[in-house]
């Protein structure tokens, strides 16, 4: 199951959250947790580069997209392959949506859009969509067409 998707800025502050499966009691745990991971692990690496943790036997996958850092939390069968492909998506789907890696401003601009992308990608915890087209056209909130 995937845990925990958080989007967070340089400084910190927690852009976006959906938590699946995780007790609102230990949220702010995890919010501080992979914070303080990434402002350690992220400084001076560059853009789209994975990084990988585990903690408490859950697997941690996080790297920056533009200005902003984007954390995959996953246990059982989401290892860190599985959150590699899911953290793929997603940085996909956010420069599509943004139009190149995106800048806070810019990401808090098309907030909206891309929680609409994350709801098709990760639904109740799972992997749902990795297909970036079918992804842009289930955001417009159309039926998809079958090729």
């Amino acid at each position: 199951m995937i845990l925990a998707v958080l989007f967070a800025n340089s400084d910190g502050n927690i852009l976006i959250e959906r938590f699946h499966g995780v007790p609102a009691e230990e949220r702010l745990h995890w919010r501080s947790f992979l914070v303080k991971l990434g402002s350690e692990n992220l400084k001076g690496s560059k853009n789209e580069e994975l990084h990988v943790a585990s903690h408490k036997s859950v697997s941690i996958v996080y790297t920056t997209i533009g200005d902003v850092c984007l954390y995959i939390v996953g246990k059982d069968e989401y290892d860190e392959l599985a959150l590699a492909e899911v953290i793929f998506a997603i940085t996909s789907a956010v420069k599509d949506v943004c139009g190149k890696p995106p800048t806070e401003r810019l990401f808090l601009d098309k907030y909206g859009r891309i929680c609409l992308c994350l709801d098709e990608i990760v639904w109740k915890g799972l992997l749902e969509n990795t297909e970036k087209d079918r992804v842009r056209r289930l955001i417009r909130l159309k039926p998809p067409v079958e090729p």
